[in-house]
């Protein structure tokens, strides 16, 4: 879900202009640069469109595609784990070749892998174009976020980010439903292309819109640590989707998690001897980042795969159709919607600690509950448990995003900011690959029946492994500072 971004609002100034000097009103930044506003806006609803609109058209893609549901998961992982691979270099990026440049390449890569994508005829083409579309994807959020703070005065910011926030969510509550109703009237492979034509519009505004903001003479990059921290993330992802497939390849796994286990140490030994590391390992000292992190990551390995499940329990469990089963993603967005109006004052009374130990557990309980769900369960029961899930998530994911900030010097923001979103794809990749494991592991056959047994014992599991997190939070100060949050 896009970020909710929070500040004081300054009061503007005496005006000097007006009636009674004849001079007309300043325009503000706001209004200056409304049009780079809609451009972020648009690249916002389209990743956040993306994000969520495949899921409910999974059913229909594996069986064009000749896989099972199941074997779908590479191509949702494939997408997140590029995300999160690439994030990290778009800063240098940015400083280097410039905002309007990068931005422009960012759209005109991530519109090309959406065409890819629908002209894809088989699995490995899909997640060929999906990576695809990552590599531009990693690009949008964070260069749209940096040069809306470098452009828009502090007094109009809050109601930038408000509109930019608000188009993004709209992509969240609509992706599903949009989704269900392509999969099941159209093709799914509209899914995809109906980024094309919003892409060339974005495109098109860039060149008119985007500033362009660069340094002259940026750091070095840090390839090395790139290459590695990339090759660690592949090899840990490749050693989930060869234990997800079965047939007993424990030679593989063990390889891959080797491997993982080596790059990932040699990271961390590269990263104290460079002055420009990819991720500054150093700020894990301040206690409120490696909780933020840890917490992050054990929070999102058991509640990532979750609306996965949900889609292929009612789609392939229960027979629904994938309009039906999109219409029951809707109540999750907007019970997140809902709880961006309480988070301050819950977390301003609780403090991050109590807050985050007593959420989670809600969390927790409330991911298990859906194993009471059958087949006979009506929609007006599933979709208040969907709502309400969707709401303490949404209390979750924007408390664990905020709380890296609470003791950082704002210098360190922009490398804290490039850590939590690396973090939370990785997070949302293996969540997605670990759900998928669970439930291909548990399933006896491929009867409806089968899908329901497996879903249920799967969020029974993947509820306990949420609770976990719990103990991450604990870890935290008692007095921990409450902060405003974004």
């Amino acid at each position: 879900m896009p970020e909710h971004f929070a500040a004081t609002e300054v009061p503007p100034p005496s005006d000097p202009t007006g009636p009674e000097t004849g001079l007309p009103p300043p325009v503000s930044s706001r209004e200056r640069y409304r049009g780079l506003i809609w451009l972020v806006a648009a690249a916002f609803f389209m990743q956040a469109l993306d994000s969520t609109i495949v899921n409910t058209a999974v059913p229909a893609m594996a069986d064009a595609l000749g896989v099972t549901p199941l074997g779908m998961r590479i191509a949702l992982t494939s997408y997140v784990l590029t995300l999160a691979i690439f994030i990290p270099a778009s800063p240098w990026v940015c400083d280097r070749f410039g905002t309007r440049r990068v931005f422009a390449a960012a759209i005109a890569v991530f519109t090309f892998g959406s065409l890819l994508c629908g002209m894809a005829q088989t699995l490995p083409q899909l997640v060929a174009a999906r990576v695809l579309q990552g590599l531009g994807g990693a690009a949008l959020m964070p260069v749209g976020r940096y040069v809306l703070v470098r452009s828009i005065d502090k007094r109009d910011f809050v109601r930038a980010m408000s509109t930019v926030a608000t188009v993004g969510l709209l992509g969240s509550v609509l992706g599903p439903l949009l989704g269900g109703l392509l999969a099941q009237y159209t093709s799914w492979r509209l899914i995809f292309l109906i980024n094309v034509p919003v892409g060339v519009i974005g495109y098109w505004m860039n060149g008119r819109e985007m500033p362009d903001y660069r340094l002259d003479d940026p750091h070095r990059f840090d390839l090395l640590g790139f290459l590695l921290f990339a090759a660690a993330s592949a090899m840990l992802l490749t050693a989930s989707e060869v234990a997800s497939g079965g047939g007993g390849r424990w030679p593989e796994i063990a390889v891959s998690g080797v491997l993982a286990l080596i790059f990932g140490s040699i990271y961390v030994w590269h990263s104290r001897r460079t002055a420009y590391p990819v991720a500054d390992l150093t700020l894990l000292r301040v206690r409120s980042v490696w909780v933020s992190l840890a917490g992050n990551l054990f929070t999102r390995l058991g509640v990532s795969g979750m609306f996965l499940l949900l889609v292929l329990f009612l789609q392939v469990g229960c027979g629904w159709s994938p309009t039906m089963a999109g219409l029951m993603m809707v109540p999750q967005a907007l019970g997140s919607i809902c709880a961006k109006w309480v988070i301050n004052r819950l977390l301003t009374r609780m403090g991050y600690r109590r807050f985050l130990l007593t959420n989670t557990l809600i969390v927790a309980a409330l991911l298990a509950s859906f194993a009471l769900l059958g087949k006979t369960t009506p929609m007006w029961v599933i979709a208040p448990m969907v709502f309400v899930y969707g709401g303490f998530m949404g209390l979750q994911y924007t408390a664990m995003n905020t709380l890296i900030y609470n003791d950082l010097d704002v210098k360190y923001a922009s490398m804290a900011s490039s850590m939590a979103s690396t973090a939370q794809y990785l997070s949302m990749s293996f969540g997605i690959a670990l759900a998928s494991l669970l439930m291909e592991a548990l399933l006896q056959g491929h009867a409806h029946d089968d899908y329901v047994g497996a879903f249920r014992w799967t969020v029974l599991l993947l509820g306990i492994v949420t609770a976990t997190a719990s103990w991450v939070f604990s870890r935290l100060g008692v007095d921990a500072p409450k902060r405003s949050t974004m």
